[in-house]
Parts: C-alpha cells; sequence; structure tokens
C-alpha cells in the first residue's frame, strides 16, 4: 500500500505574527484618534457662533411671530368647518428659527418633540393654536384604524410618574378603571368617538413616538392644500400615520 503524500504547512514566523498584529492595533488606534479630533473640531464648531449666525436667527423668530401674527388676523377658523371633530396632529419641523411663543404653545400641544403626534378634541382654542404653529405641524381626521393601530403599537400611559407601554389591560384597569375603561379595545372606543371621559383617557395616553420614514421627509412649511406639508390634511392624514407608524 503505497503511503500517502504528506502535505506540508504553510506556517509564518511568530515574530511576523507579532508585527502584523502590532500594525493592526496602531491602525485601529489611528484610525480612534483621529475620529475622536474630528469629532472635537465639529463640536468645537458647532459650540461658536459668529455674529450673523445670532443676527439671523434673531430675525428668523421674529419673523416667525410676525407671520404667526398675520396668521391669526387674516385667517377665520372655526369648529363648524372641520368634517369630524377629532384630530390627530403630528409635528414635522421646528427648532432654532421659533419664536419662544411658538415653543410654549407646542409644548401646551404636548409636542415638544419633531415626529411625536398626540389626539385632539377639535374646539376654538385648539384650532387657534394650530393655526399659530401651522407651519410647524400637521394635522387631519384620524379614522377608526388609524386610532386602534395607533394605541395598540406604540401606546404609552403615566402611572405614578413612570411610562409603561399598554402591554397589559391591567395598566388600564388602574389608571382609567373608575371611568369605565378597563381594556385597551375601551380606550380606543371612548378616544375615536370622543366618549365622555375622552379628556382623561387622552391626558393618560402620552404622546406618540412614530418612526422616522427610511427617505426622510421635505418637509415644506407650505400648506397641504397648496402642494406643501403642514396644516390640515383631512383624511390624508391616515397615510402619513401609516408610514410613520
Amino acid at each position: 500500500m503505497a503511503e500517502e503524500e504528506q502535505t506540508q504547512l504553510n506556517y509564518v514566523v511568530e515574530t511576523v505574527l507579532k508585527k502584523r498584529k502590532q500594525k493592526e492595533d496602531w491602525a485601529i488606534k489611528r484610525r480612534e484618534r483621529r475620529d475622536a479630533k474630528r469629532k472635537r473640531k465639529e463640536d468645537f464648531k458647532s459650540t461658536i457662533k459668529r455674529p450673523e449666525q445670532f443676527i439671523k436667527e434673531y430675525r428668523d423668530k421674529e419673523l416667525d411671530f410676525i407671520r404667526m401674527r398675520n396668521r391669526l388676523k387674516l385667517r377665520k377658523v372655526s369648529v363648524d368647518d372641520l368634517k369630524s371633530k377629532l384630530l390627530f396632529v403630528i409635528r414635522l419641523r421646528g427648532k432654532r428659527d421659533m419664536h419662544p411663543k411658538t415653543k410654549k404653545i407646542l409644548n401646551i400641544l404636548r409636542l415638544p418633540h419633531i415626529l411625536s403626534g398626540v389626539f385632539l378634541k377639535a374646539s376654538e382654542s385648539n384650532l387657534k393654536m394650530l393655526l399659530m404653529v401651522e407651519p410647524y405641524v400637521t394635522y387631519g381626521y384620524p379614522n377608526l384604524k388609524s386610532v386602534k393601530e395607533l394605541i395598540y403599537r406604540k401606546g404609552c400611559g403615566k402611572v405614578e410618574k413612570e411610562i409603561v407601554p399598554l402591554t397589559n389591560n391591567e395598566v388600564i384597569e388602574q389608571a382609567l378603571g373608575q371611568y369605565g375603561m378597563i381594556c385597551v379595545e375601551d380606550m380606543v372606543h371612548e378616544i375615536a368617538n370622543l366618549g365622555p371621559h375622552f379628556v382623561e383617557a387622552n391626558h393618560f395616553l402620552q404622546p406618540f413616538k412614530l418612526k422616522c420614514p427610511e427617505r426622510r421627509l421635505s418637509v415644506s412649511k407650505r400648506p397641504f392644500k397648496d402642494g406643501g406639508d403642514t396644516g390640515n390634511r383631512e383624511e390624508n392624514i391616515n397615510e402619513l400615520i401609516s408610514k410613520l407608524n
């Protein structure tokens, strides 16, 4: 029986392997130092503002306030003009160019963050606030499917100053049982139909944190009816909710 030919294994000298390992470690450290240096430069640039930036930001905020005042003078809002008394409001934009009053109203509406959403009962005061912050929000009439999907997928409540997801009916019964709501379906019904305890249920619900779509929204300040993205979308809000939910 012929002996099988033994093939000699390729090997590398240990010192060569050590040098390769050292070079790899040095390359990683150099890359980390370079990235850290670049980040420090970017942070330094972002903290220092030129005088022109302060002037531009001040002018933008004053312009925002003037436009807000003009909208209130030129446009009248009425609940009777709406097709539904239940609204779902989404904040789309707004940061540096906002007047402090605009920021305050967004906080009152419980929309402190971009891509957060809340249910709102249509009233003269609420419509007036929406008109004041119109360049930064969009809203419309959510249908039953949208209400249900929002609450079931992203619904969270506040229990003893802690935010908890609505994954257990006991959470709802504990917080809203006195109003006859003992499960998620009861809450959906109360919100969708603007029940007698809508305010309590909506106050218990925390603002919805919507996801950013794969293609970022290119938000225009123009109203939706004029080809933009803000303001009243009416029933078209349901299409936007399905994208962001």
